[in-house]
């Protein structure tokens, strides 16, 4: 698969999605959006591949939208800006709905779609400095394909605040707030993904997805009984399954689960 405005790196289990148009901080545009979307299907479906990172090249994560190419829509039809809003908020889905977990590394800036992004994943780690914005309203927009991302990760209460505002934060609050799970200095960020990387890699490849997958069901379910049945048969298939199956005799033989190599390291 050839990408213009993505990389994709490999290195054994681990794929790194790469925003690669640094002459623009990254900022999306409808080839990019189309690009990013294609790329997490296609790794969501590869066997081989057990966790993904996305990052941004050069100084910036990303800005979020690219404001030329929102400005060379105020001219065409609504169909056609209809589409174009279903696209970008069809990328997010398939970052968030991905079976495979999902990390960001947030470099100096996440803003606008591209705090979107760190909503969107299952782990975000920034560095030191780093700033966030829900900046849509202060350029006359609102952050509607974002939204159900952020609003599930970091709640109404905050969203009232930082969507109204478009305000700048940094990243000890992203965490507070939820956005972020960790900050860490910026000479650490890779070491941390790559620490963050390796525990992913020490679950068995078909629970961890089965895990990410039960969230979305339980989460806000507002009858915790009536989720009885659904749990029961989720947990019920993994663990007579053959990776869990395998995964409980090793623990007993205390030798390592088939996914692991022998020094312990997640292995395909």
């Amino acid at each position: 698969m050839e990408f213009e405005t993505i990389r994709i790196d490999r290195a054994g289990p681990r794929a790194d999605v790469v925003l690669a148009r640094p002459e623009v901080r990254n900022a999306f545009d409808d080839r990019l959006v189309g690009e990013l979307t294609a790329a997490f299907d296609a790794l969501g479906g590869e066997t081989g591949v057990r966790v993904i990172v996305l990052r941004g090249e050069g100084k910036v994560f990303s800005a979020g939208a690219d404001l030329n190419w929102m400005k060379s829509k105020v001219d065409v039809p609504v169909e056609e800006n209809i589409r174009d809003a279903e696209a970008m908020a069809g990328m997010f889905l398939a970052i968030d709905r991905c079976p495979k977990p999902v990390l960001a590394r947030i470099q100096r800036a996440a803003m606008g779609g591209g705090a979107g992004l760190a909503a969107a994943v299952d782990i975000a780690v920034a560095e030191e400095g780093s700033l966030f914005a829900f900046s849509e309203v202060r350029l006359g927009i609102i952050p509607a394909a974002i939204s159900p991302f952020v609003v599930a990760k970091i709640g109404a209460a905050h969203a009232r605040r930082y969507f109204l505002t478009g305000e700048r934060f940094d990243a000890d609050e992203a965490r507070r707030i939820g956005l972020v799970a960790e900050v860490v200095p910026p000479a650490s960020l890779d070491a941390r993904i790559d620490e963050l990387c390796g525990a992913l890699l020490a679950g068995g490849p078909q629970a961890v997805a089965a895990a990410k997958a039960l969230i979305p069901v339980v989460s806000g379910a507002p009858d915790r009984a009536a989720l009885i049945p659904e749990t029961a048969r989720r947990i019920a298939a993994q663990r007579a399954g053959a990776e869990g199956q395998e995964g409980m005799l090793a623990f007993l033989e205390r030798r390592p689960a088939p996914w692991l190599s022998d020094d312990g390291e997640g292995t395909t």
